[in-house]
């Protein structure tokens, strides 16, 4: 049975007068020659959608990007111990808080603490975030303004802020508004599109920073809470539930994630929230709830030490580094099939002193495998690539004009983006 994982939630809010336009097609990464098909780069398209609050004539518009939604987008397959390099203290920044007013009982599911108790402490750690983004369309109005609306948890007290990458990807503008009502302006630090972590930061000082949990001592059956802002209108909203199951592995839109399964109710706006343990440790980043209409309580969350050595990177570097690329762009399935003629992972662009083209790979190759695991998709290719870090060598075995050949390929490192 198919998995339905539900991150776009913008068409249950559309709003304003008219229809928003259909979203334009990614474009390639190049412009390919008549009898080249379009390149679709080693990583899965992702969902930009949104609610059209107003129109705008196209004079008006000064800035074009794509669309922000309740919760569109997806997550990646990293865990934490694939992020290479990160350290507490590798940016001369401190993530997370304490509680000086309460005895810590442990991890055990255990707790001195009420729900009232870890409501009162945690309120002031989460935050209201919305968005807007000037979108181009080719109907009769020219642009048109998308807004979107999720959550976010405070990291540091001057203002580092963790929420999820497809929250505030491709926002023109962002806003944070904390459980007091005090509103700022947000500006970007980082974002990563495969763990669907970023790190906003406001100018302000004093936030009340949550306070960090272990999630790997997580076990089925604790109680725990969430705390967002569902349907972009009610932020701070607590609901209850118990860890379901951990080490969750799901594929949401091509991608393999790890993730801590949970019961407690979150609904469109609750992305980027936190998931917290019953001593008022952020344990989790809500970030997917299932999308069928027969399922109920069935919500995931990004597990916390993932989350807080990606935002760590984001904050050090501006991405996660150590990621390894092959150098190259593929297509598969249909597309393939159109331009090919067959089915599998064609090379259709092979990036300049990389490592594909070092090992003389080129366009309209067929990767066979990887280290003897077949590929036959370019998801497949992403998930078998992950094991592997920048700097490592692996076997392709490639299928150039009917004959088979293995190369030796030393892996590059994935920059921003």
């Amino acid at each position: 049975m198919e998995n339905k994982w539900e991150y776009d939630y913008s068409s249950l809010y559309t709003s304003g007068g008219g229809t928003p336009p259909q979203e334009p097609s990614v474009q390639p990464a190049f412009t390919p020659a008549p009898d080249q098909p379009p390149v679709q780069d080693m990583k899965p398209a992702k969902k930009k959608r949104g609610i059209a609050r107003r129109i705008l004539t196209g004079a008006l518009a000064l800035v074009v990007a794509a669309g922000v939604g309740f919760g569109g987008g997806w997550a990646g397959y990293m865990t934490a111990s694939q992020v290479a390099g990160a350290d507490s203290s590798s940016s001369g920044v401190v993530l997370g808080g304490s509680h000086s007013t309460v005895e810590p009982a442990g991890d055990s599911g255990a707790s001195a603490l009420s729900k009232v108790d870890v409501s009162s402490l945690v309120e002031p750690s989460v935050v209201v975030i919305t968005t807007e983004q000037v979108v181009m369309s080719g109907g009769f109005f020219g642009q048109y303004v998308e807004s979107g609306a999720g959550s976010g948890v405070v990291m540091t007290q001057d203002g580092y802020i963790i929420t999820n990458n497809h929250v505030v990807e491709g926002a023109s503008s962002i806003k944070v508004t904390l459980y007091d009502g005090t509103e700022y302006t947000a500006t970007l630090v980082g974002a990563d599109s495969q763990t669907d972590i970023a790190v906003i930061k406001v100018e302000a000082e004093g936030l009340v920073p949550a306070v960090l949990g272990d999630s790997d001592t997580l076990a089925v059956g604790q109680e725990v809470l969430a705390v967002g802002n569902p349907l972009g209108t009610l932020g701070g909203t607590v609901t209850n539930g118990i860890v379901s199951a951990l080490n969750r592995s799901i594929n949401v839109e091509g991608q393999t994630m790890t993730l801590i399964q949970h019961s407690a109710q979150v609904s469109p706006g609750n992305s980027g929230g936190g998931l917290f343990n019953m001593n008022g440790e952020l344990v989790g980043i809500v970030n997917a709830k299932s999308g069928d209409s027969e399922a109920e309580g069935i919500g995931f969350a990004i597990p916390v030490n993932t989350a807080k050595e990606v935002a760590q990177e984001l904050i050090s570097n501006g991405y996660v580094t150590g990621r390894p690329a092959l150098g190259v762009s593929v297509i598969s399935g249909d597309t393939a099939m159109q331009y090919f003629g067959t089915s599998g992972v064609y090379i259709v662009e092979v990036v300049e002193g990389g490592g594909a083209a070092n090992a003389g790979l080129q366009y309209g190759d067929r990767i066979v495998s990887m280290d003897g695991t077949l590929v036959e998709t370019t998801d497949e290719l992403t998930d078998a690539l992950s094991a592997y870090s920048a700097g490592d060598t692996v076997e392709l075995q490639v299928a150039r004009k009917g004959q088979l050949f293995t190369v030796q390929v030393t892996l590059g490192e994935k920059s921003a983006g």
